[in-house]
């Protein structure tokens, strides 16, 4: 029953090792042979993750695996869909630059290590595989960053390991407290300790929780510790950009989540991390949108843009545990928006690929008259960014509206007020490069089309953000079950 409940995450292992097995060990007469059978290998692994994880939902297979290590229930399983679904696209994303590189099977092999380290961590539930959980996606996700190994790649690796190894740390500092002071691994052993702890233990917990929150925050990439975020979205490949900005960022937050709401959701210190988040919130919307105005690079943009967008996540969690808890709605908006998020940044990060690749830049005053040379590439790019501002009818004006109203139910009217205004202010700079491409003169008249991986990928991405605006309920149901494993 432990190997049944595993499945998923076994299925991407067993591709990963396949595809290292099969380089080193079949007699590929070309590289585009090589290229070929792992990608087939990739794909059949994440398809075989798949239908295993529906096959646990089918068969109701939910429950503890690993004496309570780990456990399948609708929260794990709604990520296992969700990171199974994002690393597909960034395989068929990164088509086009695995052509011109000599280490295919090895950066196919690590994206599957990855996901299956972002699996375990939103389905463990044990602080000692939580931490391994999240050491196997970092070390994967170093590789990746320095993929290119040019300078700008290596530095932007470099920087990202150091300060990984910062965050290593301080989650290991909460980790520790948590342990020492409740006597156990289990997250909900750790809550029944914490629910009755009393005031001589609170100055403790109060510790472990800033402790645990500056270690995840690295993760969430969430102000103070957002430092990472321009140089290594820069530096990285983009399809890996797009990898760290959507599934990473999306298994920090199941991270806080397991931890926060269920070790943490009941006791003295609740009030104090629900306004711990709160501010960290308002702070990573205002900066990440103010500095996202000044920059040139699509790709830093984008990245300051994530950091606000990181912002507005944390107002589900902080409306979790505020005076007037929503404990429900404040977990399903998070989670809500994940899936909406997913569907447009991975569609804006595509649509970068596929344009940046044909006009050799990635400065958006490059970027200029795109529409006339390649009217899908910058309708695409143009639907993603006004999902990310919020407007109707895309999928991203749901996830910012389900989380602004788990503000507002929660007592936290000004969190939600400048939440608002910093969908105002990106207004700006999203609307910026559409007009760039749409209203400037191009610097050359010769037009271009994505790949087909590339244009199937960008049109899965449009369809989904389109489909999820205009008829939410299917994922907003799933967000709710996922959610009701915490109430």
């Amino acid at each position: 029953m432990d190997i049944v409940r595993f499945g998923p995450e076994l299925c991407l292992l067993i591709a990963a090792g396949l595809i290292v097995v099969a380089d080193v060990t079949l007699p590929f007469k070309t590289a585009r042979e090589r290229r070929y059978v792992a990608l087939l290998l990739a794909l059949d692994g994440i398809v075989g993750s798949i239908a295993w994880s529906l096959a646990l939902v089918i068969a109701d297979e939910r429950g503890e695996a690993f004496e309570g290590l780990m456990v399948v229930d609708d929260f794990s399983l709604f990520f296992n869909f969700l990171f199974a679904g994002v690393a597909a696209v960034i395989i068929l994303a990164s088509v086009d630059m695995l052509e011109r590189s000599r280490f295919q099977s090895e950066y196919l092999a690590l994206v599957l290590a990855s996901t299956t380290g972002m699996m375990l961590m939103a389905s463990t539930v044990d602080l000692i595989a939580i931490f391994a959980a999240l050491e196997l996606q970092a070390i994967s996700f170093y590789v990746l960053v320095a993929f290119l190994k040019d300078g700008c790649s290596s530095e932007a690796a470099l920087k990202y390991l150091l300060l990984g190894a910062v965050s290593t740390a301080l989650t290991l500092y909460g980790m520790a407290y948590l342990f020492g002071l409740s006597g156990s691994t289990n997250l909900n052993e750790i809550a029944s300790f914490v629910a009755d702890a009393d005031s001589g233990t609170r100055s403790a917990l109060v510790l472990a929780a800033v402790f645990l929150a500056a270690g995840l925050g690295f993760k969430m990439a969430v102000v103070p510790f957002q430092m990472w975020v321009p140089d290594v979205y820069q530096g990285a490949p983009t399809p890996i950009t797009a990898y760290l900005s959507v599934a990473s960022k999306a298994a920090g937050f199941a991270v806080v989540m397991r931890i926060f709401v269920v070790a943490l959701g009941e006791g003295a210190i609740t009030s104090d991390w629900s306004n711990m988040f709160a501010a960290i919130a308002a702070i990573s919307m205002t900066v990440g949108n103010v500095a996202a105005l000044v920059q040139s690079d699509i790709k830093r943009m984008l990245g300051y843009s994530s950091i606000a967008q990181a912002g507005t996540f944390l107002i589900g969690l902080a409306a979790v545990a505020a005076e007037d808890p929503q404990l429900l709605l404040g977990t399903s908006a998070v989670v809500f928006f994940l899936g909406t998020y997913a569907f447009t940044n991975l569609g804006a990060f595509i649509a970068v690929i596929a344009i940046s690749n044909k006009i050799a830049s990635d400065q958006i005053a490059d970027y200029a008259g795109v529409a006339k040379r390649s009217p899908w590439l910058a309708g695409g790019l143009a639907v993603c960014l006004i999902s990310l501002t919020g407007i109707p009818p895309t999928a991203g004006f749901w996830g910012k509206f389900w989380v602004f109203n788990a503000a507002v139910q929660a007592d936290l009217v000004w969190l939600a007020l400048i939440g608002v205004l910093n969908s105002v202010i990106s207004v700006y700079y999203y609307v910026g490069v559409v007009l760039r491409m749409y209203t400037q003169e191009p610097a050359s008249e010769e037009a271009f089309a994505p790949s087909p991986y590339l244009g199937f990928a960008l049109a899965a991405a449009v369809v989904g953000l389109f489909a999820v605006g205009v008829y939410p309920e299917p994922l907003l149901d799933a967000s709710e079950s996922a959610a009701a494993v915490f109430a």
